[in-house]
């Protein structure tokens, strides 16, 4: 009899740490950038830049396509499709040439693009309702957990394995082996006649009523200010001088902690997404325009914790929603990323171009910014209150 996977903790436990992999392969090569341009003889930033681009795309073409994947093959088969890609990273310490560098890059990328899509129907298929808010904050901070990893340990990682290229190789063959461990999940058809009702639900949602639903563009919209900023806090604050962020990704894995322990005491979703909103508005703006260290360290601190306090709550109102089936939420999870990463490509070329017209002056771009941090807090009057209060 074939070995199968069945318990839902163990399929839990792939997903997560495929997801921490990816993390660790994408900020390693990130951070192993200079070495990989130095060993192509790679002299200009705009190619390195372009690299960065690519995984933009990959994310926005990724996060759309994904739903569409799962109809041709299940969500089995399209999660294992972004495993596969994501091990393609193993290219990146070797690539002979930059054409081939690039295309590595976006295939891991679309890869990891793929995979967040695919949280949340893995999720509905194999766990109960009251136990999704805590498997989706787990979720949530698999990323976080992945790049805390490569920046507080990446030295330590290089010196066991023997250098940078042979740090990414790991970590492409640990997520090769996952990948198929993740063949032997044994995931249960569904009878007839709920298949051909799920397929039915799915024929009725298209991504055309997706982008015709009020709810997906509120949702993303609250999620995509938050997005832009934290996409620029590490794009262009170090260049402004601000060197704080590591302190943002510290406290985020602690704040998605204590968001899982909130959720699972408090099931009311809309306030503890309210009340981060506008700590992450008070924040951010005391990180931007605060002038003394020790205040904007302090900001970063409280500010990774509320970035990420609220991300339980937030994943869990679609799942939350009447009527919903593991094909509609993968269609609007493949929206609200895809919309929230096209919005944050945008502001992150209009903050560089602000610090361009204004002569190297971040005032008007971390303004912009300060205002888009916070759609988390508008946004929260515009969505659905979908937990149930206890009596």
């Amino acid at each position: 009899m074939p070995i199968k996977i069945t318990h839902k903790y163990l399929v839990e436990g792939l997903v997560f740490t495929s997801y921490v992999l990816f993390a660790m392969a994408w900020v390693g090569g990130t951070a192993s950038m200079n070495n990989i341009m130095a060993s192509m003889h790679i002299e200009s930033y705009a190619s390195a830049s372009l690299l960065s681009g690519a995984v933009t795309l990959a994310k926005i073409v990724g996060t759309f396509a994904a739903a569409y994947l799962t109809l041709k093959f299940g969500v089995k088969y399209a999660f294992l499709v972004a495993a596969l890609l994501i091990v393609t990273g193993i290219m990146t310490p070797y690539a002979p040439n930059y054409e081939l560098l690039l295309v590595s890059r976006f295939l891991m990328g679309l890869g990891g693009a793929f995979m967040i899509v695919y949280f949340n129907p893995i999720v509905m298929h194999w766990f109960a309702p009251e136990e999704r808010p805590v498997i989706n904050g787990l979720n949530a901070v698999a990323f976080n957990v992945g790049t805390a990893i490569v920046l507080w340990g990446m030295p330590s990682i290089n010196a066991i394995s023997g250098g940078w290229q042979q740090s990414l190789l790991v970590f492409s063959l640990a997520s090769l082996v996952l990948a198929l461990l993740w063949l032997l999940v044994k995931f249960e058809q569904a009878p007839s006649h709920q298949a051909n009702a799920q397929q039915d639900a799915i024929t009725s949602y298209s991504y055309l009523d997706g982008l015709k639903d009020g709810f997906n563009w509120a949702y993303a919209l609250t999620y995509s200010g938050l997005l832009s900023f934290y996409i620029c806090l590490f794009t262009f604050y170090p260049l402004a001088g601000i060197s704080q962020s590591k302190w943002v990704i510290g406290f985020g894995i602690v704040g998605t902690i204590a968001g899982i322990l909130y959720s699972r005491k408090q099931p009311l979703r809309l306030p503890i997404i309210r009340l981060s909103g506008l700590l992450i508005f008070l924040t951010v703006l005391g990180l931007s325009f605060g002038s003394a260290p020790w205040l904007q360290t302090l900001c970063a601190i409280v500010l990774g914790f509320c970035i990420f306090l609220p991300v339980t709550a937030l994943v869990s109102i679609p799942h939350e929603l009447p009527k919903m089936t593991s094909q509609k939420i993968t269609v609007i999870f493949s929206l609200f990323w895809s919309i929230s990463y096209l919005i944050s490509t945008l502001v992150l070329w209009l903050f560089g171009k602000l610090v361009d017209i204004n002569q190297g002056s971040y005032f008007a771009s971390f303004l912009l910014i300060t205002l888009l941090s916070a759609t988390v807090f508008v946004g929260s009057y515009f969505l659905p209150e979908t937990g149930q209060a206890k009596e």
